[in-house]
Parts: C-alpha cells; structure tokens; sequence
C-alpha cells in the first residue's frame, strides 16, 4: 500500500484522491485575491446585465427597443453562402452537436491530463447553464420572432434566453479560463479569451441571422454565463489555489508547474 509523506499508509481512496483528483497550484496572495475578486466582479457585471435585459423585456422598452432594428438589419444581410456558415454554426452549438462535443472534451481532457477536476468543473457549470435556461425560459414564457422569417422550420419553445448562445458562451469562455488559468503567459490568455469572445459572437449572431432569437435573448445568455463563469473562477480558485509556503494536501500535479 502506498505511504504519504508522514510514512502512514494511505487508503485506495486517498491515493486515487491525490493521483487523479487533487490539482493544486501555488501562487501568491495577491494573485489569489485578485482571482476571486474578478469572479465577483464577473458575478455582478452578468446579474446587473441580466437584471437590465430582464427589465427591457417585461417592460417592453430599454435595450429591448433594439430587438426589431437589429433583426430587420440582419434580414437584409441574408444570402445563401452566410446562411450556410450560420446553419453551421448553429449545428455545432446546438442541442445534439455542443453535447457531443463537451463529452469528448471531457472525457480526453481527463484521460490524457490523468485528473478530472477542471473536466467536471467544465461539465457541471454546462450543466448548470442548461438548468438556468430552462427555469428562466418557462418563468419568463417569452415568444420567438415570427415563425415565417425562421429558416430552418418552426420552433415553438420559448425565445429568453438562447440555450444555444449560453451553451457557447460556457464552453468557451469557460474552457478558456479553466485551461489559461494555469498558463504563465498574459498574452496568451488574452488571445484566447478574444479567441472565445469571437466564437460566442458569431453563435450569438447566428441564431438572430437565422431568425430563432432576438437581441436581448442573446444579451440575457451571455450575462448568465458571465455569472457561471465568475462563480467557476471562486470555485476553482478555492479549490486548487495555494499560498507558496502552505502545506500541500496532495501530490502536485502537471498544472502546478504551468502545464496541462
């Protein structure tokens, strides 16, 4: 049986814990401060965006008055080449094609890395989206544009909020902390959030492009995510944040040197 640093022998439960689970980083005070307050600051920003859309919707007025301009807009952009990049789109981002997708993400991020916190964090927090969607789409009931103008058939479930839009925006923006969070470079970290703030624009765009969605569907999603992905960054942070010089609870893993 295998021994701990004190020389006791650790139980099966205790060795895998510290082979495959624990993943422990070091850094300074300051530096975890600063991760859970950008988690907070994250969690207020998307409540407070949430908040606004939520209100412009029930009163009809405020950032919903932008609703009808951008959808008549993007109406006149249509031709069959960009439809087909936004069909594209919305089958990656959607129900069948996004699931897929975070599954094997998942599940070769645990096998090749040999830990699976970050992959069920990813997991969870898609998870919690997909619960968040379908609550607040049956409270707020809110109806989809005209039937007419949707180019792939009629769909009569509720438009507030786009469940593809936050599933894109969780994958990505999630995936992007839960992966550069762990690298030393701030140069890459802001490529890839640009990276990941790209990708949810056009799935965003897609959906209105295609006429399933309004503006303010897509502004509601993405506050929702922001608040997702804030509250991952306290949760991660708590979880695998350490203070140089504090006892380590586990075996160090490939991320406490900055790699995956």
């Amino acid at each position: 049986m295998a021994e701990d640093r004190t020389g006791k022998p650790q139980g099966r439960w205790r060795v895998f814990n510290e082979k495959f689970v624990v993943e422990e980083r070091f850094m300074s005070v300051q530096a975890r401060t600063n991760l859970y307050r950008m988690g907070v600051v994250l969690m207020i920003a998307g409540a407070l965006l949430f908040t606004a859309v939520l209100a412009g919707v029930l009163l009809r007025g405020g950032l919903s008055d932008g609703d009808e301009p951008v959808r008549s807009w993007l109406l006149t952009l249509r031709s069959e080449p960009l439809t087909t990049v936004m069909i594209i789109l919305a089958v990656i981002f959607g129900p069948v094609g996004l699931p897929i997708i975070v599954l094997v993400v998942t599940v070769a991020w645990a096998f090749l890395a040999k830990h699976v916190w970050r992959p069920v964090l990813l997991a969870a927090a898609m998870l919690t989206g997909v619960v968040l969607a379908q609550l607040i789409g049956h409270i707020v009931n809110r109806g989809r544009p005209p039937v007419d103008l949707m180019l792939l058939g009629a769909d009569p479930t509720f438009s507030f909020p786009s469940g593809h839009v936050l599933g894109a925006c969780d994958f990505l923006l999630i995936t992007t902390f839960l992966v550069f969070s762990r690298r030393r470079n701030p140069t890459a970290t802001v490529v890839g959030f640009i990276g990941a703030g790209v990708g949810a624009f056009f799935a965003a765009v897609s959906r209105l492009y295609l006429g399933y969605h309004w503006m303010t569907d897509a502004l509601a999603s993405l506050a929702i995510s922001l608040v997702i992905l804030g509250a991952v960054m306290a949760v991660d942070t708590w979880r695998t944040a350490r203070i140089r010089g504090e006892p380590v609870t586990g075996t160090l893993s490939k991320s406490d040197a900055g790699e995956d």
